[in-house]
């Protein structure tokens, strides 16, 4: 079954959503969008470092993204605005990736299926990658939920009842950091937090609680990615930013819905 190249798309799109739809909530929640887009940016100079040191693509930007999202989130209590801090890590971490990609000598590389993923050239190998990733994901997101959730709501109570604010962080760091390092073939770097935020921005007029509202996002990517992958292949677009528009569509029909339900 796996043998159809199709198959594999769709699974392992599936696979990025359901990663990605709890952390998803907490991104949009705690409003780490710009800290998503530094850290996805960051991949692109660990793709350049894997490349030269022939080592795995996943491995190379799973190690970069980690350190560029433990980085930020030392420095943002060092005296430095977030806001400002996460604007010059993202486009800074973006072209140095992009100078040190070009400096790469005797190495055949299609930068644009980096830039907005290849979705469609997924193997067998980066299929048991992103499924294997997806899980540590939900592993960590399910153990920790509730202190995480706490810890979202409010850093006093949280540290009232003995949960540790920094360590929540650093786990919805981790869970960054594998979520970009899995979806580099699926979404690209530059559409990584797309499929973050926009299901999970979907997902909260229809939900009532935390937890359902981490399932609809779940179903809201999975649905773009099946929905994406069928268009691009009837009009032969490019697969992730197809899968991207689906998303953005079903966050329309939401906030419309959510718009005439208060109504």
């Amino acid at each position: 079954m796996l043998d159809d190249f199709l198959i594999r798309a769709t699974l392992a799109g599936i696979g990025v959503a359901i990663a990605a739809a709890p952390l998803g909530c907490f991104v949009v929640w705690r409003r780490m969008a710009y800290f998503g887009d530094a850290t996805s940016h960051a991949a692109i100079l660990g793709i350049a470092l894997a490349l030269a040191l022939n080592v795995s693509v996943f491995t190379g930007a799973l190690a970069i993204a980690l350190i560029m999202a433990l980085a930020v989130t030392t420095l943002s209590g060092k005296g430095f605005a977030m806001d400002t801090l996460l604007g010059v890590a993202a486009h800074s971490a973006l072209a140095v990736g992009l100078v040190a990609v070009s400096f790469l000598q005797g190495v055949r590389l299609d930068l644009m299926a980096y830039l907005f993923g290849d979705i469609l050239a997924v193997g067998k190998t980066d299929l048991a990658i992103i499924w294997v990733g997806a899980l540590l994901v939900l592993c960590l997101m399910a153990w920790r939920w509730s202190a995480l959730l706490t810890a979202t709501l409010n850093h006093g109570l949280a540290s009232a009842s003995g949960i540790d604010p920094k360590r929540e962080q650093l786990i919805l760091t981790v869970c960054l950091a594998v979520v970009v390092a899995v979806a580099i073939k699926v979404v690209g770097v530059l559409l990584i937090v797309a499929m973050l935020i926009i299901p999970a921005a979907a997902a909260r007029p229809l939900a009532r609680n935390p937890e359902s509202m981490a399932v609809i996002a779940g179903v809201n990517g999975a649905l773009s990615a099946l929905l994406g992958l069928r268009a691009s292949y009837v009009y032969d677009t490019p697969a992730g930013p197809s899968i991207v528009c689906v998303a953005a569509a079903l966050f329309l029909l939401a906030t419309i819905f959510g718009r005439f339900r208060l109504a």
